[in-house]
């Protein structure tokens, strides 16, 4: 059975034009240490049943603590990760700053093999980045979906010089 998850990559661009990314650091004691390929898009789990938007707005918000802004969702596709999960991404362009980050929590055992079980958040941090940055700090897997955010807000851009050139 293949484990699908439904996530939200927020998108702006600076003061001098530069695409930045909404992404997160993924908690727990994995990742504590890690910076490269150390991130996320927020996204999580979800049945077969439900709808992926829907999905994607309840998972941002358990991981960040905040709902995700309100925006005009354009579904950017489905990736097949190196794990072989689907995550079906959403994105949007907002200028998104909560106060804070107060992601949902996992139990772990930790140490391992101790027999103690601990509460880990599963995002410890998150915030913008400029794309090239982002590149570095997403996990290896996630990279083509800031491939085809390019590819859609390129396509998206030639569109609107298209149709005021035709017009």
């Amino acid at each position: 059975m293949t484990i699908r998850s439904a996530g939200i990559l927020l998108y702006r661009h600076s003061s001098s034009g530069q695409l930045e990314l909404w992404i997160a650091h993924m908690g727990g004691p994995f990742w504590a240490h890690k910076d490269a390929h150390a991130w996320s898009i927020p996204k999580g789990e979800f049945p077969d049943d439900e709808d992926p938007l829907v999905a994607a707005i309840r998972e941002f918000t358990e991981e960040i603590g905040t709902p995700p802004p309100t925006a005009n969702y354009h579904f950017l596709g489905i990736f097949r990760q190196p794990s072989g999960k689907l995550i079906t991404v959403f994105s949007a362009e907002a200028d998104f700053l909560p106060e804070k980050i107060v992601s949902n929590t996992f139990p772990l055992e930790w140490p391992e093999d101790s027999g103690v079980i601990k509460e880990f958040p599963e995002i410890d941090d998150a915030r913008w980045f400029e794309e090239a940055e982002a590149r570095t700090k997403l996990v290896k897997g996630q990279l083509s979906i800031v491939d085809a955010l390019v590819r859609h807000l390129g396509d998206s851009a030639k569109q609107r010089f298209d149709g005021g050139a035709s017009g």
